[in-house]
């Protein structure tokens, strides 16, 4: 079993920054691809950006690129979303996911564990 718990949100004015964390916890972090999605009211859950096991590999949303920077620390069994120049569009619940493939899939279902979400507010 894997847990994993979000920290970081908060409320910000547009074009400012947050830095998102995801602890993980039961088995091994460092075998699991790791990745960054989010959930505004009455919408799906979307892709935000997924890390490899290594942290060797990243990959974006088109929405996020240029803005947004995931990194993982395997001795601290940690990631991180750094986010720069925040949008009132980024407002949502922000969640971490792990799943033990080697592809960065862009689809929730891929993963199988999944943290409780940090809420993100962007004012305009």
């Amino acid at each position: 079993q894997v847990q994993l718990e979000e920290s970081g949100g908060g409320l910000v004015q547009a074009g400012g920054s947050l830095r998102l964390s995801c602890a993980v916890s039961g088995r091994t972090f460092s075998s699991y691809t790791m990745g960054w999605f989010r959930q505004a009211p009455g919408k799906e859950r979307e892709f935000v950006a997924a890390i490899s096991w290594t942290g060797g590999r990243t990959y974006y949303a088109d929405s996020v690129k240029g803005r947004f920077t995931i990194s993982r620390d395997n001795a601290k069994n940690t990631v991180y979303l750094q986010m720069n120049s925040l949008e009132p569009e980024d407002t949502a619940v922000y969640y971490c996911g792990a799943e033990p493939g080697m592809v960065l899939s862009t689809r929730a279902r891929e993963y199988d564990y999944w943290g409780q979400g940090t809420q993100v507010t962007v004012s305009s």
